[in-house]
């Protein structure tokens, strides 16, 4: 017993030293736009994922959160395929950014329709200038992506999606695939969602 005990708590103080150093993530802030036309999309219908007009993040890097927006559609019962063949089109748009503490914002949420400066299906908005996660003395990845689901004949928006959060530069969930999976899956959970909602999401780590 004397020579069990130190072991096991040596490693309770490893283990919680460990959870000081990387503060889980908090969770991911999901506003949803929903037109009602979106109840006509069934399962099966087709989609292509592109970049979405002026997306500040690198080709690259975007990609990432391409995949992981096409993986959630498939998991839903649409079927990827080229741009020619697909009856929706799905833009996707993300920005990633590291932070130090001591410039890190805090403030509420701040959402309309469309966002602040545009209207439904612009786009725009994104940043809903909330902090999410992190804490402490390590710098923190907030991460904003914004996807929006168009008809590919007619050009109109009719689903929009927002998500944003951060994790500590330490986390799991900093690394880009990691990140991108996580946000698009809270982003599409229980989709299509409430017109207009923001709701917080546990981030999955998975």
């Amino acid at each position: 017993m004397r020579i069990i005990l130190p072991a096991l708590t040596a490693g309770l103080i490893l283990s919680l030293a460990a959870c000081a150093t990387t503060p889980a993530p908090g969770p991911v802030s999901v506003t949803r736009f929903v037109d009602p036309a979106v109840a006509a999309r069934t399962v099966g219908e087709t989609f292509f994922v592109e970049s979405a007009p002026g997306s500040a993040m690198p080709p690259e890097q975007l990609s990432a959160y391409k995949a992981a927006v096409a993986a959630e559609l498939t998991e839903r019962g649409f079927v990827e395929t080229s741009r020619e063949g697909a009856s929706m089109i799905a833009q996707v748009r993300a920005e990633s950014t590291v932070a130090a503490p001591a410039t890190r914002k805090r403030g509420p949420v701040s959402v309309g329709v469309g966002g602040s400066t545009g209207s439904y299906g612009s786009g725009v908005g994104l940043g809903l200038g909330i902090n999410l996660g992190g804490g402490g003395s390590k710098e923190t990845r907030g991460t904003e992506l914004g996807v929006m689901l168009r008809d590919a004949r007619t050009g109109a928006t009719f689903w929009e999606g927002r998500a944003q959060f951060s994790v500590s530069v330490d986390s799991p969930l900093a690394i880009s695939q990691a990140n991108a999976t996580a946000i698009a899956d809270a982003m599409f959970r229980e989709y299509p969602g409430n017109n207009g909602e923001t709701t917080e999401v546990r981030a999955s780590s998975q």
